[in-house]
């Protein structure tokens, strides 16, 4: 059975991209876990906190999380055609000590998704993505893409998916980066 952590890089409560995380989690297939994770009380990073109080309990803990998962699915919204500062700075913390990032991130496969109001889906913030994760030693999934629009018209007002073409798109995905990361 392969555990995959699934992090939604959105504060809001009714994320978009929290709530597609959720999706995916249901529509995960026999034999694997989607488990969620927040990013959401990670204080902002400053490495003078960090020499003073070591890491955050939370981020420890989260760092703890993704070493042990067989895999990391990461649904991140794009704000100016770009990665959210709050995910990006869950993943500064996350890599904090530098020594530390091979354990918590070298090697483990990792999932990139997407959903935004606008057109384009998240295609520009995926792309961020990739230096990054290429600078922790991931091995990213690029077989199969995801990126959805028009969030506003794909979820009902529970954060209910209800658009089937993109359940479908989402459950293909789901399946094919599974089997990427069983393969591991």
């Amino acid at each position: 059975m392969a555990t995959i952590l699934g992090i939604a890089g959105s504060l809001r409560q009714a994320s978009y991209n929290a709530a597609l995380l959720r999706t995916a989690a249901e529509l995960a297939p026999s034999g694997h876990t989607i488990e969620i994770a927040s990013i959401k009380d990670i204080p902002l990073y400053d490495g003078d906190l960090e020499a003073e109080q070591g890491i955050p309990v939370l981020v420890a803990a989260l760092k703890d999380r993704i070493a042990a998962a067989n895999g990391l699915l990461l649904v991140t919204p794009e704000y100016n055609n770009s990665i959210p500062g709050v995910f990006k700075n869950a993943i500064d913390w996350l890599s904090r000590p530098a020594s530390d990032i091979g354990r918590v991130f070298g090697n483990k496969p990792v999932g990139l998704i997407g959903v935004t109001p606008g057109g384009m889906g998240t295609t520009l913030s995926q792309t961020a993505w990739l230096p990054v994760l290429r600078t922790l030693g991931t091995r990213p999934f690029f077989s199969k893409s995801l990126y959805v629009s028009s969030a506003g018209k794909i979820f009902d007002a529970q954060g209910r998916l209800t658009d089937n073409e993109v359940r479908t798109r989402l459950r293909t995905y789901i399946e094919q980066f599974t089997a990427f990361v069983a393969r591991t």
